[in-house]
Formats: structure tokens, C-alpha cells, sequence
């Protein structure tokens, strides 16, 4: 079978890394991960991933605890790069090849971000983990993703999430809400509905990189997006 999308910008959230619990990291869940991107890097699909870390800290939750956004936004970069780090040791644990980039100078922890460097080493089987979000502060890391995702010039960015696609609400909250196959950049605004920030979606938007949005905990979804299966929602221009 012929892959659909040969580079992608792979999206976790912190949160869905966390599992169950709403701190820290879930050994179960790193580990699936790890080995669905293995999986799809077997097939030649060449992988970017940003993750997020809301599972350890929020900047913007640091603001009610008395920081400064600045100084909260940096504590949240330092948190996705803590998650970046455990997916790169557990991605290399079971076989595969992983490099951490991010997006601040913090050798010898990770290697300082640069397009040419992160291509390369995707170019080589390198699963790139870019963490550190933007590297400044108010912005989030679906910005980041979108930001690189645009760098890199991937297919498509896939937002893993614990939900199986866009919904018309909270399906979590409102058991009417209607789930979405395809929608575009324009629908989701108008609709406001809550997918990524509208700063990522302009990017996006812009660049005409598509979204898709699904379910990372069902194993076997992000092989199945790779092969061009219908799997969440695609946001397209």
C-alpha cells in the first residue's frame, strides 16, 4: 500500500500523555506511543513531533499561582521538553532512532532546533522531537507545531489527542454534539470551535497545511491516517 502522507508533523498533547492520571507521565501510554511512531517510521514516513506539557505545567495556570505569563510560558516550555526527552529515551528503548531538538541553547540536553539540522536527521530515520514550543513566550505549542510543520514542509500536521475528532461541542460535556469528517480552517473559526489557537490555524491556513485531527490512544490510528484511511477530522483549507 502506498503511504498517503511520507513526512508528517506529529502533535501530542501533554495531557493525553499523562493517561488517567492528570499529572506526570503513564509508562502505558509513552510506550504505545512510541511504538505507533516507530511503526509508521518502519513504513519510510518521516516524522516531526512537538509535545505539549500540560500533564506537568501550565504557564498560563501559573499566572493564578502568582508568576508572571512570561516566566510561566518559560516553566511550560521546560515542561514539554521533560516530555520530549521521556518519548525520545522510550522511542529508543524499544529499537527506533530519535533525536531531540529544542528550541532553546540547552546542550547537552538537546541539540539547539534548526530547520536544516532537524531535516537531515529526518532525511536519516531519525523520529525529531522539537521541543521548548516556539521558545518564547505567549505562544503555544499548537503554534509551535504549526510552525514547524510549515519548516519542514510536511503533508499534513496530525494533532493526537484523546478525542476522535472535531465536534460541534464538548463531547466529554454535551452528548448531542456532532462530530465532524471534513470541515475547513474558515468552518472551525466561524464556528469557533475549539481545535487549536487561532494563531496556529492562520499558519496553517496560510501555508496550506492540512490538519487532522484524532484519537492517538486507539492504537493503530496513526498507521491508519499514514495508509490514507478516514480517520478523525480532516481540517483543510
Amino acid at each position: 500500500m502506498v503511504m498517503k502522507y511520507k513526512r508528517i508533523l506529529l502533535k501530542l498533547s501533554g495531557e493525553s500523555l499523562a493517561g488517567n492520571s492528570q499529572h506526570s507521565i503513564d509508562k502505558e501510554v509513552l510506550t504505545s506511543y512510541a511504538q505507533q511512531i516507530i511503526n509508521v517510521m518502519n513504513k519510510g514516513c518521516q516524522v516531526a513531533i512537538v509535545i505539549g506539557g500540560g500533564n506537568i505545567f501550565r504557564g498560563l495556570s501559573g499566572t493564578g499561582a502568582g508568576f508572571d505569563r512570561v516566566t510561566g510560558d518559560q516553566m511550560g516550555m521546560l515542561a514539554t521538553i521533560i516530555n520530549s526527552l521521556a518519548l525520545g529515551a522510550e522511542i529508543r528503548s524499544l529499537g527506533g532512532r530519535s533525536r531531540v531538538f529544542t528550541s532553546i541553547r540547552m546542550e547537552p540536553v538537546g541539540e539547539l532546533y534548526s530547520r536544516n539540522k532537524a531535516a537531515d536527521a529526518m532525511n536519516e530515520g531519525f523520529a525529531c522531537i522539537i521541543a521548548g514550543g516556539t521558545g518564547n513566550p505567549f505562544f503555544t505549542t499548537d503554534t509551535a507545531s504549526a510552525l514547524r510543520a510549515v519548516e519542514l514542509k510536511t503533508d499534513v500536521l496530525l494533532k493526537g489527542t484523546r478525542v476522535n475528532g472535531v465536534y460541534s461541542a464538548d463531547p466529554e460535556k454535551d452528548e448531542k454534539a456532532v462530530r465532524f469528517d471534513v470541515i475547513t480552517f474558515n468552518e472551525v473559526i466561524n464556528k469557533r470551535l475549539k481545535v487549536m489557537d487561532l494563531t496556529a490555524f492562520t499558519m496553517c491556513t496560510e501555508n496550506n497545511v492540512p490538519v487532522i485531527v484524532f484519537d492517538m490512544n486507539e492504537t493503530g490510528n496513526l498507521e491508519k491516517i499514514i495508509d490514507g484511511s478516514q480517520i478523525g477530522t480532516l481540517v483543510h483549507n
